[in-house]
C-alpha cells in the first residue's frame, strides 16, 4: 500500500467525528461512540506524520515542543473533556484518573516490551542498549515520578501538583531546546510529506494540523461519554472501557510509528520515543487535570478522586518506579521486558479482584504496587553505582547539551 493510499484511509477515517458533531446526526450509542473513536485514530495517525514532517521546516528546539504537546494531544482531549465536566459531575473526575493511568500504564506495560521483543525477533538480541544522552528523560521521569507517589496519598490533584509537573517539564524541554540539531530521519507517509516542496508541504502540513486538530475535537467529548454510555448499556464496567479503550485508540499511533523503528533495527530510538512520551504524559497529561477543572469550574479548588483512583495512581506510579529502576542502566533486556508485561497483564485480566491476606483482603492492584515498589528498592541499591553514573551523565548533557554530544557521538542507526 502506497504513503498516498495510507494518508488519504486516515483522512477518511478522521472523517465522521467532523461530520457528526456539525450535522447534529446520532445513531445507536455504540455506533455513535465507535464512529467517534474511529475519527480520533485517524486524526491521531495524522497528526503524528504530520508532526514528523514539520521538523524540515521548524528549529529542532521548536519542533521538540510542539511535537511533545502533539504527541499527547489524541489522549489530552479525551481526558481533559472528563476533567472539565467534573465540577458539575463529580464522577467524571474518576474517569479522567482512569483515562490518564490507563494510557500512563499503556505506554510501559505494552509498548516497551512490544520493542524489546521484535528487537529479539529481528535480531536475536536479547538486551537494549540506549545512547548516554537518554539519562535525561530517565532522570526527569525519575523526578516526576517520585512525586507523583504524594497524589494518590491526597486522593486529589491539585494546582499545586499541577506547576511542580509542568515546571519539571520545561526543566525538561529546556535541555532538549540547547541540543545540536540533527537532520530529521523520517519514514513513511511524514518521508512523504517532509519530502514536498517548500510550499506545498508547509500548506499541507497546516491543512493536516487543522483537520486532525478539529477532528479530535470534535470526537474527543462524545467518545468519552459514549464509552461510558456503552459501558452502561453492555453491562461492562465502564471505567474500564474509559481506561483502556480510549486510550489504546489514541496511543495506537505511536505504538505503530516506534514498531515500524524497531522493525527496521532502530530499537534505541523506537524507545527513545516511548520514553520521551511517558514524561510528557506524566507531566502534561497529568497536570493539565486541575487545570481544565478550575477553568471549568471557576475555582481554585482541586479535583478529588475515589479510592478506587487512588489505587489506580499509586499503581501507575509504582510500574513508573519499576521502569525507572529498569532504565538506571540506559538498557532494557528481555527478561526485564518480559517481567513489565507480565504485571501489567496480572493487573489487566484481574482489575478489581482482591486477595485474602490472613484477615484481611488486598486488592490486585494495591498487591502489584508492593511487588512494583520492593522490585525496584532492591534493583535501585543493587545499582547504586549506576545511579551515580546516570545522574552525573544527566548532569553534562544539562549542563551543555552540545559539548556532551560532541565528546561522546551517538553511533549511526542505519
Amino acid at each position: 500500500m502506497s504513503n498516498r493510499t495510507i494518508v488519504f484511509i486516515a483522512l477518511l477515517c478522521a472523517l465522521p467525528g467532523i461530520v457528526l458533531r456539525l450535522a447534529g446526526i446520532h445513531y445507536s450509542v455504540i455506533t455513535d461512540t465507535t464512529l467517534y473513536g474511529l475519527s480520533i485514530l485517524g486524526a491521531a495517525f495524522l497528526l503524528a506524520w504530520a508532526a514528523e514532517a514539520a521538523e524540515v521546516d521548524v528549529a529542532q528546539g521548536v519542533a521538540v515542543a510542539f511535537i511533545a504537546f502533539i504527541a499527547v494531544l489524541p489522549e489530552y482531549a479525551v481526558d481533559i473533556s472528563f476533567a472539565w465536566a467534573a465540577p458539575t459531575d463529580p464522577e467524571a473526575a474518576h474517569f479522567a484518573i482512569a483515562n490518564m493511568t490507563g494510557g500512563n500504564r499503556l505506554l510501559i506495560g505494552a509498548a516497551w516490551p512490544l520493542i524489546v521483543a521484535i528487537m529479539w525477533y529481528r535480531s536475536r538480541e536479547r538486551i537494549l542498549h540506549m545512547e548516554r544522552s537518554y539519562a535525561v528523560e530517565v532522570v526527569v521521569l525519575a523526578a516526576a515520578t517520585i512525586y507523583s507517589f504524594v497524589i494518590p496519598f491526597k486522593s486529589h490533584v491539585s494546582l499545586v501538583d499541577a506547576a511542580v509537573l509542568f515546571s519539571i517539564f520545561l526543566a525538561y524541554l529546556a535541555v532538549l531546546m540547547r541540543a545540536p540539531t540533527e537532520e530529521p530521519e523520517l519514514v513513511g507517509p511524514a518521508r512523504m510529506i517532509g519530502s514536498l516542496p517548500r510550499f506545498q508541504r508547509r500548506i499541507t502540513l497546516l491543512l493536516l494540523f487543522v483537520y486532525s486538530a478539529s477532528s479530535v475535537f470534535a470526537s474527543a467529548e462524545p467518545f468519552a461519554h459514549g464509552l461510558v454510555d456503552v459501558g452502561t448499556e453492555l453491562g461492562v464496567d465502564e471505567f474500564l472501557l474509559v481506561q483502556w479503550i480510549a486510550p489504546l485508540a489514541s496511543e495506537s499511533p505511536e505504538f505503530v510509528v516506534t514498531a515500524i523503528l524497531a522493525w527496521r533495527g532502530r530499537t534505541a530510538v523506537a524507545m527513545g520515543a516511548l520514553i520521551s512520551s511517558k514524561v510528557n504524559q506524566w507531566t502534561l497529561l497529568v497536570g493539565g487535570l486541575p487545570v481544565a477543572y478550575a477553568i471549568s469550574g471557576s475555582t481554585l479548588e482541586p479535583m478529588h478522586f475515589d479510592v478506587r483512583q487512588q489505587e489506580e495512581v499509586l499503581l501507575t506510579a509504582a510500574q513508573s518506579v519499576f521502569a525507572v529502576a529498569i532504565l538506571v542502566s540506559l538498557s532494557l533486556s528481555l527478561r526485564e521486558a518480559g517481567l513489565l508485561f507480565a504485571l501489567f497483564a496480572v493487573q489487566l485480566a484481574f482489575p478489581t479482584q482482591h486477595v485474602p491476606i490472613g484477615e484481611h483482603h488486598i486488592s490486585v492492584r494495591d498487591l502489584i504496587s508492593f511487588m512494583y515498589i520492593a522490585i525496584a528498592i532492591v534493583m535501585f541499591i543493587r545499582q547504586r553505582d549506576e545511579v551515580r553514573n546516570l545522574l552525573r551523565t544527566a548532569w553534562s548533557v544539562f549542563r551543555d547539551p552540545k559539548a556532551f554530544a560532541e565528546a561522546h557521538p551517538e553511533p549511526s542507526h542505519g
